[in-house]
């Protein structure tokens, strides 16, 4: 049988093994509470859906679209970052509207990296930002984000005295998935700078800009003095504007990198359905109170989870960023991984988490919950866990 060469550099996917086991209990009959995948369940907004109603019906709207998105979508997201952080970006050179996120990353580092090439990517991190960089072809040099004395970007420059051949990329994103670890501005200049001297392109993936907490609020990279020059930033819809299906993303910054996203693009999709891209579109434009809105849900949420874990005996910090809490697995669970631990969560609490090991070898010993279950099922899931402590030793170790 033929080789698929490009499929064979990806391994299994760590999630599956917890997800097989979430859908044979359901199926069972058990009422599972699912904080695992970071999925967001807070409706969208009534005016943005009204929106795409009535652009739908517009038989204008039905046809092929600008894979690059409409220009007042693009303008749309320049004025958004003007507003957000006094930053002036070209809607024709330095702006592109993409099917979200993952898909403008995918695709960015497919028609920027390919064979010899080497990005520096933090490890816990989430997983397509590593395996972009393999499905391109290119290999992956783990930093990790949350190991020893020093902080990331020292660990980069120490790595970079025996890195041959020399990267050409670094992958980032804060407030950061699955750690929940958040930088301020500072920090990016020193990245700029860096990346300047290295003769590095730096990709900063800030989807998680909008849900922030107590407050913090989450720089760009592109507030620094000549980031464009060597940076592009994106951006998803999917979480401040609670539009997940919708698959809306943008990036921005480095007309270079831009106008490689913008020509591969041009070969592998049409964009997005039109009427999606006027509802984001209004979406962008405001109101902006229904952002506002829901980072107070996943607040309220974040409280309720890390204060409950707390009562019981489980202790870590509030994140100041993310839809995410970040959980070292607990003392009397040392014995097992990220994953077993993960699995007996499941089995004996009814709560599903992801596994840390799912998000890089430096995510071993910690799991993830995700905020997208109401307060009444995560005070649930509090309890569920509290009996699983409370379980005979015996029983824990298994």
């Amino acid at each position: 049988m033929e080789e698929f060469r490009r499929i064979q550099r990806l391994p299994p996917y760590v999630f599956a093994v917890v997800t097989d086991l979430k859908s044979k209990m359901r199926r069972a009959g058990e009422d599972i509470i699912d904080l695992g995948m970071g999925n967001p369940d807070l409706p969208t907004p009534k005016h943005i859906v009204e929106k795409l109603i009535e652009a739908a019906r517009n038989p204008r709207n039905h046809r092929y679209s600008a894979s690059r998105g409409i220009p007042k979508l693009r303008l749309a997201i320049c004025n958004w970052y003007k507003r957000k952080y006094g930053v002036d970006l070209d809607p024709d050179t330095e702006t592109i509207a993409t099917i979200g996120a993952k898909e403008g990353l995918s695709h960015l580092v497919l028609a920027t990296m390919g064979p010899g090439d080497i990005a520096l990517v933090p490890s816990p991190t989430y997983p397509i930002h590593t395996y972009s960089v393999i499905i391109a072809g290119a290999d992956v040099r783990s930093i990790s984000l949350t190991r020893g004395g020093e902080d990331f970007l020292e660990r980069v420059e120490r790595a970079m005295k025996t890195l041959w051949p020399r990267p050409k990329m670094m992958i980032l994103s804060f407030p950061h998935n699955p750690t929940t670890e958040v930088v301020d501005l500072e920090f990016f200049k020193r990245v700029v700078a860096f990346a300047k001297e290295n003769e590095i392109l730096v990709v900063h993936d800030l989807a998680y800009a909008d849900l922030v907490f107590d407050g913090y609020k989450a720089p760009s990279i592109l507030q620094v003095p000549g980031a464009k020059d060597v940076a592009v930033e994106l951006y998803s819809m999917s979480k401040g504007y609670s539009m997940p299906g919708w698959r809306v993303g943008f990036v921005v910054g480095n007309r270079r990198m831009v106008g490689a996203l913008t020509r591969i693009k041009s070969y592998l999709d049409y964009g997005m359905f039109q009427a999606i891209q006027i509802a984001a579109t209004v979406a962008l434009n405001g109101p902006h109170r229904v952002v506002e809105e829901a980072v107070e849900v996943y607040r309220k949420r974040r409280d309720c989870l890390v204060d409950g874990f707390a009562r019981i005996g489980w202790e870590f910090e509030k994140p100041k960023g993310t839809m995410f809490v970040w959980a070292p697995v607990p003392e009397a669970f040392k014995t097992l991984d990220s994953l077993e631990f993960s699995k007996h969560l499941l089995t004996h609490a009814k709560v599903a988490v992801s596994p840390g090991i799912g998000f890089g070898e430096h995510g071993e010993g910690f799991v993830r919950f995700a905020l997208v279950e109401n307060e009444h099922r995560i005070r649930q899931a509090i309890r569920g866990v509290k009996a699983m402590f409370q379980a005979p030793a015996r029983t824990r170790a298994k």
